[in-house]
């Protein structure tokens, strides 16, 4: 039966006589952990608030209707032609209705599913913004803006006004940031909105929007769903966009098979919506989690050096503690424990160096015109990660002094007695 109290005893008198090396490795650990804290905290906080900007931005699900070519071109249909390979150049698309056919019932539908958290719809008009002698073409796109703020992150980017103020403003509109710069306009100010028919109408700018997106800031804006249909002169029913979030973002592609298929309509998941940032998010973690890793395994490869070197400098020791009845378990187990004890010292302040360090960071100023509401660095503060951080530390520990401890579990006493 081991003695733990004796092994541990041993174990803390060899750390202590040998502070410069006991200290030097726990170092090693401590850096190590505090460095891959300090990495994977701020880098996925980066990614975490790139993909915010994104994806909280984009529907789960997009229904809407796409204007395309038709599949049977009219000579498909002369009988004279039947079996025939037909060529036909310049096809030009349908006709269509860009609003979606029974959206009131379709959102009426989702609202019910249970794996849906909720459905908006949108109505989205090509129109011109008018101030003075400036004309700019963009879009308007009317919605529930209290929806909207309840399932996306659209209030996190009203840099003035509230979304409040819209709703209860049926001539309000809240303007896109780049807008509201090239005309020098701002709350309180009126835009005055031209359809491509020509009909013109007032606007009061209640709020100013910005996505952080410059494309979308320069063209976009919002109004009420009412207040657009009205400008377009369409009826309540009319409704361009349904945009779905799902308590599952992951079931979005079947999601959008499924209904596509139901109610014969384009419908668009986020993935493929957003395939090409989703790429570029993924590659941005594996390369934060490799040199994470890599900064543990060099601290693990220190850890490993010193206690060989602790070794090879106490084979007196180990010899006289096999010679006066320690077995060679016994000896091992006693340098393992100074690894251990290392790993755990080294590691807990490796975790309050990381998280200090990812405070300090936290605090720094980050100011970006094309991000208002973030001032500082994103960091996040994942327990997780603290959890591997800690584990690591030990696993790590354990096999740096496992394979020198194994060596000097089969040392022959008699051997370094005699000098040999």
């Amino acid at each position: 039966m081991i003695n733990w109290q004796v092994i541990l005893n041993i174990a803390k008198t060899h750390l202590v006589t040998k502070m410069k090396s006991t200290v030097t490795a726990a170092l090693g650990v401590t850096f190590g952990i505090g460095a891959y804290i300090t990495l994977v905290s701020f880098m996925t906080g980066l990614n975490n608030m790139l993909d915010d900007l994104i994806i909280n931005q984009t529907p789960h699900v997009h229904l809407y209707n796409e204007i395309e070519p038709s599949s049977q071109q009219p000579v498909a249909l002369y009988e004279d032609f039947e079996g025939a390979l037909n060529v036909v150049h310049s096809v030009k698309p349908k006709y269509s209705q860009k609003k979606i056919h029974n959206a009131l019932p379709i959102l009426n539908y989702l609202k019910q599913n249970a794996e849906v958290k909720g459905a908006t719809p949108q109505v989205r008009a090509q129109i011109f913004y008018l101030s003075g002698a400036i004309e700019l073409g963009g879009s308007l796109v009317g919605v529930d803006i209290m929806e909207e703020v309840r399932l996306s992150n659209i209030n996190d980017y009203i840099v003035l006004g509230t979304p409040e103020a819209l709703k209860i403003n049926d001539n309000g509109i809240l303007l896109g940031a780049g807008l509201a710069k090239k005309m020098s306009l701002t709350t309180g100010d009126r835009v005055q909105v031209s359809t491509v028919n020509g009909t013109i109408f007032p606007l009061k700018i209640v709020g100013i929007y910005q996505s952080g997106i410059a494309e979308v800031d320069n063209v976009q804006s919002f109004v009420n769903l009412k207040t657009v249909q009205h400008i377009l002169g369409e009826a309540d029913t009319y409704i361009t966009d349904i945009n779905v979030k799902l308590y599952d973002i992951h079931k979005a592609p079947t999601m959008a098979k499924q209904l596509a298929g139901q109610f014969q309509i384009k419908a668009l998941d986020i993935n493929e919506a957003n395939a090409q940032f989703e790429t570029g998010t993924t590659i941005r973690n594996i390369i934060t989690y490799a040199v994470s890793i890599t900064l543990l395994i060099v601290a693990g490869f220190g850890i490993y050096n010193i206690m060989n070197m602790l070794i090879y400098e106490k084979m007196k020791d180990i010899a006289i503690l096999k010679a006066t009845g320690f077995s060679g378990f016994d000896v091992q187990m006693i340098f393992m424990s100074q690894a251990m004890i290392i790993g755990l010292v080294g590691g807990l302040l490796g975790l309050i160096i990381g998280f200090g360090l990812s405070r300090i960071i936290d605090q720094v100023a980050f100011e970006t015109e094309a991000l208002p509401t973030i001032t500082t660095y994103p960091i996040n503060y994942n327990p997780w990660y603290y959890v591997i951080g800690i584990t690591f530390a030990l696993v790590s520990t354990f096999f740096a002094g496992y394979l020198p401890s194994n060596k000097a579990r089969k040392i022959d006493p008699v051997r370094i007695i005699r000098g040999t």
